[in-house]
């Protein structure tokens, strides 16, 4: 076989797969180290750990600046809605002066109102009478011997308001005993 100088710059099979091999290889000096890999990505996590903290913090001021804000708007609303039950009691103590019926009719009319306002509000009142003794609903403040069964509500002595889910206040009753 004759011998060219193209045949003798051709790179052996051999010898290209090691060139090969190597061009796939990292350059080792342009890597660092394990240590180095390890405190960028423990500074990375750090950083992102500090990032998490503070958007926490952030959320934890924000639902608190939330809440202080819907507080303030429920008392507001809750005050709006006594506003008118304060304007019939002014008007009423201006009457005062005149016959005492008509007091006592505006002051029944306010009761009314304000009885009104508080079932509006989700706290309807309630008696009791004639009912079962319920712990939940109601308070004992006396008992008395009764004709009715023992444990039945013969008496109210401050009724109560709201619902067994949300009660306002217990009935303060007298409660039948034998």
């Amino acid at each position: 076989m004759p011998h060219t100088e193209d045949a003798a710059e051709a790179p052996a099979p051999d010898d290209r797969a090691d060139d090969q091999s190597r061009a796939d290889e990292p350059d080792r000096q342009d890597e660092p180290d394990g240590q180095d890999r390890s405190a960028d990505v423990a500074a990375q996590l750090e950083d992102e750990l500090r990032r998490a903290l503070a958007d926490l913090d952030n959320l934890r001021k924000r639902y608190q600046r939330d809440l202080e804000r819907e507080r303030a708007a429920e008392r507001a609303r809750l005050a709006a809605a006594w506003l008118p039950v304060v304007d019939n009691l002014e008007l009423a103590l201006r009457h005062t002066n005149d016959d005492a019926a008509s007091l006592v009719e505006g002051v029944r009319a306010v009761h009314e109102q304000a009885v009104a306002t508080l079932t509006r509000l989700g706290f309807p009142r309630f008696e009791s009478v004639g009912e079962t003794f319920d712990p939940a609903v109601h308070e004992a403040v006396s008992t008395v011997n009764d004709e009715a069964p023992s444990g039945t509500v013969v008496a109210v002595v401050r009724p109560g308001y709201g619902t067994p889910e949300a009660l306002l206040r217990p009935a303060g009753v007298v409660v039948a005993t034998q």
